[in-house]
């Protein structure tokens, strides 16, 4: 009895070079996508605990999904997806800088203004 395989058959794990091989279970999609793109996520985390929390939790919401989107071959959805995370983060962030500026102000104001009113009684 000769040998079974038949000859243009590699044995188990001869299939290609070390370092092509694919892990088990994951597919190789085709083109070259380059990195992921940027997630946003620890900005619109930020964003939500110190500016704008409904904005945050959008931009929380869209950087979640973009690993994600990446991973599944999904390169348009996972851009997109961080773009939509990143311009959610960014408004967040300068309403955030917007209310604390005109907090302080309005407070600033109030105070000259109650100094004021105090020399004219």
């Amino acid at each position: 009895m000769d040998d079974q395989t038949p000859q243009d058959q590699k044995p188990f794990g001869q299939q290609q070079p070390f370092g092509q091989q694919q892990p088990f279970g994951q597919q190789q999609f085709g083109g070259n996508h380059g990195p992921a793109p940027k997630n946003w996520l620890v900005e619109s985390i930020l964003v939500t605990l110190f500016c704008c929390l409904p904005l945050g939790i959008v931009g929380i919401v869209n950087a979640a999904s973009v690993n994600s989107k990446y991973a599944m071959g999904d390169f348009a959805g996972a851009q997109a997806a961080s773009q939509a995370a990143g311009k959610w983060t960014k408004i967040g962030f300068f309403i955030g800088i917007g209310v604390y500026v005109l907090y302080i102000l309005f407070f600033v104001v109030l105070g000259f203004g109650g100094a004021m009113m105090s020399d004219y009684r």
